[in-house]
């Protein structure tokens, strides 16, 4: 079992079931992703999805760190991040079958996104059908202008680290 909490500062702390902190993350993607307000796993958490008050989606894979998280080269990767409403996200679910995100914000929308790829399905409420196997159209919700980031391997992510600043004055540097 493994406990996440999402913070203010965009922080996501894992926590043991005994209460031990074992990983800090910080978004990676270029997007400030603000205040996180919302959380949601796949069934066997390895999958984590996390909401923002700027309405972005970010998505984490967790699998190699939940099969040895002692391991310091089993890492959590952010894979996607995406912009999902104008406003912050309130509510995240996963439906694994279909594998499609559902979203609701505070301006009162719930959207449908494709889980991998942060794809835009439509809306609850639109007069068409939900197109759920055909994600190569690219198509946006009106409020949101901006195209996913896709999160190369590559790229360093980001952890929080300590570091101590004295508040002494060193006159040398």
């Amino acid at each position: 079992p493994l406990l996440a909490s999402a913070h203010e500062s965009s922080c996501i702390r894992l926590w043991s079931i005994q209460g031990n902190l074992m990983k800090e993350l910080l978004p990676f993607s270029e997007h400030p992703s603000g205040p996180l307000t919302a959380l949601c796993t796949d069934i066997f958490t390895k999958i984590l999805l996390a909401g923002s008050k700027e309405g972005y989606i970010i998505r984490w894979n967790m699998a190699s760190f939940l099969e040895d998280s002692r391991n310091i080269k089993n890492k959590i990767k952010e894979e996607v991040c995406w912009r999902a409403h104008a406003t912050e996200v309130v509510e995240l679910f996963l439906e694994e079958e279909k594998n499609v995100v559902v979203t609701a914000s505070r301006d009162g929308s719930v959207r449908l996104w494709h889980a991998m790829t942060g794809y835009y399905f439509g809306y609850f409420g639109q007069a068409r059908k939900f197109e759920l196997s055909d994600t190569s159209r690219l198509i946006l919700p009106l409020d949101v202008n901006g195209f996913r980031a896709i999160i190369k391997e590559k790229s360093k992510h980001m952890e929080k680290k300590m570091v101590k600043y004295p508040l002494m004055l060193d006159r040398d540097k």
